[in-house]
């Protein structure tokens, strides 16, 4: 039975937006089947979610009439099948260590549609990319010397570069160089002659705001002139990535925020209220990209895609969460129940490192299914619960907030976390108690009886 005086409207709830695909897998029984067989939490993707992500973002620069490429940023997660996915769509990868270039590249991603990023970039990641013709975005003056060096002495091909460029709507960040950086690197590529191919700007802007990037992007296409101006290519422009996710509805999302406070959480623990990721965004996905691309860039007269046209610029975007959007879930079991204080602590089989908003002392808040062994829980009451992770740690819960389940969760339940791909699921996991890292799985087709593999088969 419910908690005795607790009503729904007492308990703020953040359902997510339904999902068709997740739906179905929730419903056909495999989920328990696969608890059983793996022993403890595991992850399933949806690379079809990933494809259809990917032909919206393609489609919005078709429309626009854009010439443009889009590269996924692996740090979004490390499962192989994105990879897979790129190399079959002929995508790009964004990639920022020798790893994860290793990774793209052994799972078919060519060298040239590889752009690595990241700052202060080993001599080691420079050189495997100059090797197989990546692209590299150059975010201080001494890598561009490095990467020159190595275009000199160690490859038959010239080193392809964007220049990084610090954003003027975030003066404090960390990434890019200043206007005086950007002459003196200019300045250097024209030096090196043929042994660099200086192809355009880029810039690391954090936030989803629409119109700094818009703006940014003008001036780098006001870069990419002047580059000209001297000789070089400069014929491209990356916007990095910074699409929202929309993962709720703005009425849910507005009650939720105007009704949260701390004793809605374990132990009256409290968050900033804008420390939480926007979890419904208006403009989202690759429609962020197409309002963008018709901004009109300050002092410009007109739309960013119409200037990408005039200049003959192609437009780069790396995009991570927004291809993955919808393209997975995380399960967990409940092996554990305690009654507290009107509400219960649940124990899953998992820990809080599988859910990254930890990381940031925030929370995932969108709830969590509970999916019993007869299938989803379902109906008007309400059991409210936080959930905790197996470890001796205090703070090692995956849910702070007393989540409204529909009925009372039970030992061998399972809890699935809608909509995790991007970021949450792999992003901050350790093998803690030497527990292992949740396995992740691909259905390949969703459906009554869904077809699945290990993400990453065993070496034979």
């Amino acid at each position: 039975m419910a908690v005795t005086g607790l009503r729904s409207a007492d308990v703020p709830t953040l359902p997510a937006h339904p999902d068709p695909g997740t739906d179905r897998i929730m419903d056909s029984g495999l989920l328990h089947e696969l608890s059983y067989a793996f022993d403890g939490p595991f992850h399933f993707l949806l690379p079809h979610r990933f494809d259809a992500n990917l032909t919206a973002f393609r489609a919005a620069l078709d429309d626009a009439g854009v010439a443009g490429r889009v590269y996924y940023a692996k740090k979004a997660n490390k499962a192989a099948v994105w990879a897979e996915r790129c190399a079959a769509h002929g995508a790009g990868v964004d990639v920022a260590s020798v790893p994860e270039l290793r990774e793209a590249l052994g799972h078919g991603v060519r060298g040239e549609h590889l752009v690595v990023t990241g700052p202060a970039k080993s001599d080691t990641l420079l050189r495997l990319a100059a090797l197989q013709g990546c692209l590299v975005a150059v975010d201080a003056l001494d890598e561009l010397d490095l990467l020159v060096t190595l275009a000199l002495t160690g490859t038959a091909r010239p080193a392809r570069l964007l220049l990084r460029c610090l954003p003027s709507a975030q003066r404090h960040s960390r990434f890019g160089m200043t206007a005086a950086e950007l002459t003196t690197a200019l300045d250097r590529c024209v030096r090196a002659g043929d042994a660099v191919r200086m192809e355009g700007f880029s810039f690391h802007l954090s936030g989803y705001a629409v119109r700094p990037r818009a703006d940014l992007a003008g001036e780098l296409l006001d870069h990419c002139l002047r580059a000209r101006g001297l000789g070089l290519r400069a014929d491209r422009i990356s916007i990095g990535g910074g699409f929202a996710v929309d993962y709720s509805s703005a009425r849910h999302w507005r009650t939720f925020l105007a009704a949260q406070r701390p004793a809605h959480y374990h132990a009256h623990k409290t968050f900033e209220a804008d420390g939480f990721y926007p979890y419904h965004s208006p403009v989202a996905g690759a429609d962020a990209l197409r309002a963008v691309l018709d901004t009109v860039p300050a002092g410009g007269r007109t739309s960013l895609g119409d200037r990408l046209k005039e200049t003959g610029t192609l437009l780069m975007t790396e995009p991570g969460r927004a291809l993955l959007d919808g393209a997975g879930a995380s399960v967990f079991r409940v092996q554990g129940v305690k009654e507290r204080d009107g509400y219960r602590i649940l124990t899953v089989d998992g820990t809080s490192l599988s859910l990254s908003e930890q990381w940031f002392n925030s929370e995932y808040l969108p709830d969590p299914y509970l999916v019993t062994p007869d299938g989803r829980a379902r109906g008007d009451a309400v059991h409210p619960a936080c959930v905790g992770g197996a470890t001796c740690l205090e703070s090692d819960l995956l849910t702070w907030r007393k989540v409204p389940f529909p009925a009372r969760p039970r030992v061998g339940d399972l809890l699935v976390y809608p909509n995790t791909a991007g970021y949450q699921m792999d992003s901050n996991e350790s093998p803690f108690h030497d527990l292992p890292l949740p396995p992740k799985v691909v259905v390949d087709r969703p459906g009554p009886r869904p077809r699945w593999r290990l993400d990453r088969r065993p070496a034979r």
